[in-house]
C-alpha cells in the first residue's frame, strides 16, 4: 500500500547556487503516485523551470519556505540546510539532500537538535562501493574544475599565462589530479582532451591499470604517497584535489608546507572541499568569490561548483535522485531502508542521533 506523502521543494539559498532538487518532469512522476509536491516560489527559474511549469504538472506553489517547511512531510533538497533553515525543520521531518556533516560540526549539531531523519545523498552507496547520487555531480564537478583551472590559467585572471594545451613547440600545462574516481576520470578526460600533460595519483593500484588502459596518452598514472606526490610539485601547474571517503573525511595529500615547493601562480582546486577536501589550505569560497591566493598559490574551493551549470546538474541530480525519493515517499522511510540497503547506507541522523559509522567516527574526536 502507498504512503501517499507531501514533499517540499524549498528554494535554494547557499550563494549562487542555481539548481532545484526536483524538476517539472520529477515532479509529474510522483504526482503519479498520488504524491503532492510543494515548491517554493522561483525555486526552479535559476535551473530554467517556471513556477507555471510546476503548475501543470500538478504541482503547489507557494510564496514562502516556511509554507513548504510547514506543509510538507519529506523535504528534498540540493544543498545542506543553512542555519536560518535549521528552525523550519521538524522531528517527523525527512530531509533529504547533500549533508557533507563531516565538513561542519554546526551543522550536524544542528540537526541533531532539530531531530529530524537526515538522509545523505552522498552516502547513499551500492555494495561495489559507488556512490550513485553523487556520481552525477562528480562527473559536472571534475569537469568544471578543468574548466575553472583553464580560465584561472589566464593573466587577466592573475595566472601564470599558460595555455592549457600549448601550441605545438611549447609545452602544455602540467595538471595532478589526486584521485582517480569519478571526480579525477572525468576531470582528465576534460584535461587530456584540451592538450594538457596529466598525471593521475591513486592508491588503487587496479584502479590504475584500468585508467592507464582507457584514457589518452598524454594521462599517466602514478601510485599515490607522499614522496610521489612531493616530488612532482616543482612541476604543476594545476592541482585538482579528487579525493573523497564516503561520509568521512579525506587525509591532506597537499599540506601547507608544500607549497613552497610550488611555482608561483599555480592553482590549487578541491572539489571534495565541502567534504573536508584534501588540500589542508583550501577552504569553502563561493562562486561569487571563488579564489584566494596563500604563499603567492592560487586556491578555489567553491563548495558547490555544478550550481554554476544548473540546468545540467539538475536534470542530472533529479535523473539519479527521484527513484529514491519515489521509494521513500511509496514506503516511508523505515520500510524504503529495511528493503533498500543501498538507501539505507544513506541514514545518517534518526531522532537526534547519528546512525552513520563514518559520520560518528568523526564527530566523536571533533565533540
Amino acid at each position: 500500500m502507498l504512503t501517499y506523502m507531501k514533499i517540499g521543494i524549498p528554494k535554494e539559498i547557499k550563494n549562487n547556487e542555481f539548481r532545484v532538487s526536483l524538476t517539472p518532469a520529477g515532479a509529474l512522476e510522483l504526482s503519479r503516485y498520488q504524491h503532492e509536491v510543494i515548491v517554493e516560489t522561483n525555486a526552479g527559474l535559476g535551473a530554467g523551470y517556471s513556477d507555471e511549469a510546476y503548475r501543470q504538472v500538478g504541482a503547489l506553489i507557494v510564496d514562502s519556505a516556511l509554507e513548504v517547511y510547514n506543509q510538507s512531510e519529506m523535504i528534498v533538497k540540493v544543498k545542506e540546510p543553512l542555519s536560518e533553515e535549521y528552525s523550519m525543520i521538524r522531528e517527523d521531518h525527512i530531509v533529504f539532500t547533500y549533508f557533507h556533516f563531516v565538513a561542519s560540526k554546526e551543522l550536524t549539531d544542528g540537526m541533531i537538535t532539530q531531530k529530524a531523519t537526515c538522509i545523505a545523498y552522498e552516502t547513499v552507496q551500492e555494495k561495489n562501493g559507488s556512490l550513485p547520487l553523487l556520481i552525477p555531480m562528480s562527473m559536472v564537478a571534475g569537469r568544471l574544475a578543468v574548466q575553472e583551472a583553464a580560465n584561472y590559467l589566464l593573466s587577466p585572471n592573475e595566472g601564470k599565462g599558460k595555455l592549457m594545451g600549448g601550441v605545438p613547440g611549447v609545452a602544455p600545462a602540467n595538471v595532478m589530479i589526486l584521485g582517480g574516481g569519478i571526480v579525477g576520470t572525468e576531470a582528465a578526460k576534460m584535461a587530456a582532451g584540451l592538450g594538457a600533460s596529466v598525471t593521475i595519483f591513486d592508491i588503487n593500484g587496479d584502479r590504475l591499470r584500468y585508467l592507464s588502459e582507457m584514457l589518452p596518452k598524454n594521462v599517466s598514472t602514478l601510485f599515490s604517497n607522499s614522496y610521489t606526490i612531493e616530488e612532482a610539485l616543482p612541476n604543476v601547474d594545476v592541482i585538482i584535489g579528487a579525493v573523497l571517503i564516503p561520509g568521512g573525511k579525506a587525509p591532506h595529500l597537499i599540506k601547507e608546507s608544500h607549497l613552497q615547493r610550488m611555482t608561483a601562480k599555480s592553482i590549487l582546486i578541491d572539489v571534495a572541499v565541502d567534504q573536508g577536501g584534501c588540500i589542508e589550505t583550501c577552504r569553502p569560497t563561493t562562486h561569487a568569490n571563488p579564489v584566494y591566493f596563500q604563499e603567492n598559490i592560487l586556491h578555489y574551493g567553491v563548495a558547490n561548483m555544478p550550481g554554476a551549470v544548473p540546468q545540467t546538474a539538475t536534470r542530472a541530480l533529479t535523473n539519479a535522485t527521484l527513484p529514491y525519493v519515489i521509494q521513500l515517499a511509496n514506503k516511508g522511510w523505515k520500510k524504503a531502508i529495511e528493503e533498500n540497503v543501498v538507501l539505507e547506507r544513506g541514514v545518517n541522523i534518526v531522532n537526534g542521533e547519528i546512525i552513520h559509522s563514518e559520520v560518528k567516527s568523526w564527530y566523536n574526536t571533533v565533540s
